[in-house]
């Protein structure tokens, strides 16, 4: 090649690449933010709870913002696997799920109205049942229908497939008469309508049953109450625009600042969002480890050998976890010291 030829092409194949690259920066720039939600109620129910916070994120974002709602939280899941949706509000234990199989990432955390650093899990029963407690429900099993979860929902499923029947020696599926899964409201009015004996349910859930139907939350009897469970997550798809991230969490971190922005969330029990990231799962990630490692510790179709195999390897995840978690603790605990150092000293 000549050198004039070369000084030619060079300029030219330079332009096709910003070319390229100017093409694929506006095929990144999106129109219509699609947002997932879980689907703790009825679609038509959510809707209107979620239509004024997302039409300022329209606003503010200038896209369009679409809510996606589906009939089971695997579905908001999928969706984001799929790139059908760019980002959603699920619970720890669906956000788990799409972290570690759709791409996607925490990056902010609901802050609840209440004040609460998050909220808890429970089993319900009617209000004139003689069930008072877990042991009575395991007790008399065989005879009852149980409401359990989603199986992606943290509150309706994993926290109490722990808490109530790992620790117990139990499978859920295998011990009652009948076990039917379901939304947290559908769970709460089977119980109040006594269609199903003992269910499970939050207490998010339960604030919100008191609001909209006062009268069936009077018919319900909480029996048991888990450990805390981290508010929720909100996660974007990694493939998202860097432009559009930056948006988004600026939009996000920010609402809730002004009187205005605080009664359109309150309907969804939020005040505000902070910041987050995955490390949020790590409680999570010990739960279902921890129910892993039950279920195979009572397995007797394992041989001594495999079994032992087996909870060596859960047994070392779990204290990676461990290790993980109190790092995040510490950090946690220092910045929060410092900011009240700082405080005090202005």
């Amino acid at each position: 090649m000549s050198l004039n030829l070369r000084r030619l092409t060079l300029p030219l194949i330079a332009g096709l690449g910003l070319l390229g690259s100017q093409f694929a920066a506006a095929e990144e720039e999106i129109d219509t933010l699609r947002f997932g939600i879980i689907s703790t109620e009825a679609s038509q129910n959510q809707e209107p709870l979620w239509r004024p916070f997302l039409d300022d994120m329209a606003e503010s974002l200038g896209v369009e913002v679409e809510p996606f709602f589906a009939n089971d939280y695997a579905a908001v899941i999928q969706a984001m696997r799929f790139d059908k949706i760019d980002l959603a509000w699920y619970g720890n234990k669906s956000a788990m799920e799409a972290v570690d199989r759709a791409g996607g990432e925490i990056f902010a955390q609901t802050v609840p109205e209440n004040g609460e650093p998050g909220y808890w899990s429970l089993l319900i029963v009617h209000q004139d049942s003689p069930l008072e407690s877990v042991e009575d429900v395991l007790a008399n099993a065989s005879e009852l229908t149980f409401g359990n979860g989603d199986p992606n929902s943290t509150s309706g499923f994993l926290v109490p497939s722990y808490y109530v029947f790992a620790q117990n020696g139990v499978v859920a599926s295998e011990i009652f008469k009948r076990t039917l899964n379901s939304n947290h409201e559908t769970n709460a009015l089977s119980v109040a309508n006594r269609q199903v004996d003992v269910a499970t349910f939050n207490t998010e859930s339960m604030e919100r049953l008191e609001m909209a139907h006062p009268d069936k939350a009077e018919q319900l009897k909480v029996i048991w109450q888990s450990p805390l469970i981290p508010s929720d997550p909100l996660v974007w798809r990694e493939g998202l625009s860097e432009p559009m991230k930056t948006r988004l969490r600026d939009f996000i971190l920010s609402y809730g600042e002004t009187e205005e922005q605080r009664e359109k969330i309150a309907p969804l029990q939020w005040a505000h969002f902070s910041a987050s990231d995955n490390d949020q799962l790590l409680p999570i990630r010990q739960l279902e480890l921890f129910k892993q490692r039950a279920s195979i510790a009572g397995d007797d179709s394992l041989d001594a050998e495999e079994r032992e195999r087996l909870l060596a390897e859960l047994d070392a995840q779990l204290d990676d976890l461990d290790e993980r978690l109190k790092a995040r603790e510490a950090a946690d605990a220092e910045q929060a010291e410092a900011g009240v150092t700082t405080a005090m000293a202005q």
